[in-house]
């Protein structure tokens, strides 16, 4: 990753953030947009907003992720496929499958497998990430939905964004509860600590809604299902760390001394959209990903 270091002099033109990036390392909007969202830009070591105005002694620091032009082959890696047309396509994605290349991540990942079954997905996100409408992370497991072709990207994508498409989840988190529903209404962005991790935080961060239910109690755990109102980055498993009750087996946001699953346990289980040509409601419900089932039939056996 390359690290450019702008300062600005009263010779630089003092306008919003996003507008000084774009003119002085000469990138597309949306690269720009990108670099800001995920919080690869610092003026004097803080994170801003993209309408941050620039003022003369500011120094910029942009982290800059390496553009790869590596070819996305198609690989003949086995689906599982709970419903396909000619415009989408519903995956019950495995646990450990990467959705789409990234670095370090170039083979195996959802993407090829698509590219290798069908010749034609929707080119809106790019050559990396073709037909993805939303992504769900390596280790949660579970159903989403792929585009053929852009008016089904568009149709699905407008509605992520006004909240008719329903996403439902269940996972295994810490801590019993004493209520049983709830709404975390927290806003997440980059953790200013590890750039790695997402976290709740009113700076630079995008407004998150997740609802849950419990659905039953253990001694040390609890088996839940959530449903998000937002789709941010790592949104539920930020969300329960948030509330002190982070999913169990996740590496990255839960305790050390966790259930072992080789990944958190957080399973996309139910997915409703209209589809984009019939305009019909469609609902699918898959069950439990196996190591989410063995975990909690132990639990309810009382072996954790």
């Amino acid at each position: 990753m390359e690290t450019r270091i702008l300062k600005i002099d009263g010779d630089t033109k003092l306008d919003r953030l996003d507008k000084v990036l774009a003119e002085k390392l000469d990138f597309s909007r949306k690269r720009i947009k990108d670099l800001l969202d995920e919080g690869n830009v610092l003026v004097n070591q803080k994170v801003m907003k993209a309408s941050y105005k620039v003022s003369v002694g500011d120094e910029i620091a942009v982290s800059i992720p390496e553009l790869d032009s590596t070819e996305v082959l198609p690989e003949p890696i086995d689906l599982n496929i709970v419903y396909e047309d000619h415009d989408i396509i519903v995956i019950n994605k495995s646990k450990g499958m990467v959705v789409h290349p990234a670095p370090g991540h170039y083979s195996g990942t959802l993407v090829n497998a698509l590219l290798y079954h069908c010749k034609d997905l929707s080119g809106i996100n790019g050559v990396m990430r073709p037909g993805i409408v939303h992504r769900i992370d390596k280790d949660t497991s579970g159903l989403l939905v792929v585009a053929k072709n852009d008016v089904a990207h568009e149709s699905l994508s407008q509605q992520l964004q006004d909240k008719t498409c329903h996403r439902e989840y269940v996972a295994i988190v810490h801590n019993p509860f004493t209520h049983e529903h709830g709404t975390i209404h927290a806003p997440i962005g980059r953790d200013e600590k590890d750039r790695q991790k997402m976290a709740v935080t009113a700076n630079n961060s995008k407004d998150a809604i997740t609802h849950f239910t419990v659905l039953e109690n253990f001694k040390k755990f609890a088996y839940i299902k959530c449903q998000l109102e937002t789709g941010r980055t790592h949104q539920i498993r930020v969300h329960m760390q948030y509330i002190e009750h982070p999913i169990a087996g996740d590496p990255k946001y839960g305790p050390r001394k966790t259930i072992q699953a080789n990944g958190q346990l957080l399973h996309a289980c139910a997915l409703e959209f209209v589809h984009p040509t019939t305009k019909e409601k469609m609902r699918f419900e898959i069950g439990l990903e196996p190591t989410f089932e063995r975990v909690l039939n132990e639990l309810r056996k009382g072996e954790e």
